[in-house]
C-alpha cells in the first residue's frame, strides 16, 4: 500500500467538480494542481489511475504529467498533476462556441486516430476485453443470461494492441496554447478502438438532453452535430453513419458498465443499448 503525503487542502483553490471528486489549483504554484477524489472513492482506483498516469505518460502519450499520491487527512486521497494552464475542454470549446463543432470534432477525431494508432508493449497495460469482463462479473443490475449474452458478445469482438482510453469523451481531452491532451486515463487499457467508439457515440448522441446540457455545456442536436462531423474525420467522408451507429451501438451499451460502476446505481436507459445482443 502506497503511503500518500498530507496536504493542507487551505493551500489550493478550488477549480471545479466532477463525477468522482473535485480539482484544486494550487495558490502559490501555478504548474501544481490536485485532483482530490470523493470519501467514497475506493482506495485501489486512485492508485491504479496514478500508475496508470505515469505508465502513459512516459509512453509519449500527450497527458498532463503525473505527480505524487496525496491525501487531505479527512479521509479524501488525490493525484497531482502538472497543472495546464489556460485549458478548456473540447465539449466547453463547443458549447461556448458551437458554430465551430465541425473544427472541434475534426481535430477531437484526430487526436483520437493518433491515440488509436499507438501500439502498446505486449503485457504493459490491462486487456480492454479483460476489464469489461471483470465489470461485468462485479455488476449487479444484470441478470445471469443477461450476462452471459453480454459476456459471449464481448469474448467475440475483435482483439487489438493499441491504446485505449477507457473513458473517451470530449469533456476528457483538452487544448492550451495549441497543445492537446488526454486526462482521465483510470480506465486506460490496451485493446481495439471500437470500445473507446462506443463512449465517443454515447456522449453525443444517447444521452439526455438534460444530461448534455450540464455535462457537456451544449445542446443536444449540437452534440449529434459533434458526432457526424467525428465519424467523417475518423473513419472518412463517405462513411455510412447508420450502419456505424448499428455497429457502435453495443459498445456503447458496455459504457454502462463504467456508468453504474461509478455512480453505484442502475441505468436502464443504457441497457436499452445492449438489446440487440441480449
Amino acid at each position: 500500500m502506497q503511503t500518500p503525503e498530507i496536504i493542507n487542502l487551505s493551500d489550493y483553490e478550488y477549480a471545479g467538480e466532477g463525477a468522482n471528486g473535485a480539482s484544486y489549483n494550487h495558490k502559490t504554484n501555478s504548474s501544481v494542481m490536485l485532483k482530490l477524489y470523493n470519501a467514497s472513492a475506493p482506495y485501489e482506483i486512485i492508485v491504479n489511475e496514478l500508475e496508470l498516469a505515469h505508465k502513459v505518460y512516459n509512453l509519449g502519450i500527450a497527458t498532463p504529467k503525473p505527480g505524487d499520491f496525496v491525501t487531505d487527512g479527512n479521509g479524501r486521497y488525490g493525484i497531482r498533476f502538472e497543472r495546464i494552464v489556460n485549458k478548456i475542454s473540447f465539449s466547453r470549446a463547443v458549447g461556448n462556441e458551437p458554430q465551430r463543432v465541425e473544427e472541434f470534432a475534426r481535430e477531437f477525431a484526430r487526436m483520437c486516430l493518433q491515440l488509436h494508432n499507438t501500439h502498446l508493449p505486449a503485457g504493459a497495460f490491462p486487456d480492454i476485453k479483460a476489464v469489461n469482463l471483470k465489470l461485468l462479473e462485479e455488476n449487479p443490475y444484470f441478470t445471469s443470461a443477461e450476462k452471459e449474452k453480454v459476456a459471449a458478445f464481448i469474448q467475440a469482438a475483435p482483439d487489438g494492441d493499441t491504446a485505449i482510453h477507457g473513458d473517451l469523451q470530449f469533456s476528457n481531452a483538452i487544448a492550451a496554447d495549441g497543445q492537446k491532451f488526454f486526462i482521465d486515463l483510470g480506465d486506460f487499457a490496451c485493446g481495439c478502438p471500437l470500445f473507446d467508439l462506443g463512449m465517443v457515440l454515447l456522449c453525443c448522441c444517447y444521452d439526455s438532453e438534460d444530461f448534455v446540457r450540464e455535462v457537456f455545456h451544449m445542446e443536444l442536436a449540437t452534440a449529434k452535430e459533434f458526432w457526424v462531423y467525428f465519424a467523417k474525420e475518423y473513419f472518412g467522408k463517405d462513411v455510412d453513419l447508420v450502419a456505424l451507429d448499428k455497429k457502435l451501438r453495443p459498445y456503447a451499451g458496455l459504457k454502462v458498465l463504467i456508468i453504474e460502476r461509478n455512480a453505484g446505481m442502475h441505468f436502464p436507459e443504457f441497457h436499452a443499448l445492449l438489446k440487440d445482443i441480449l
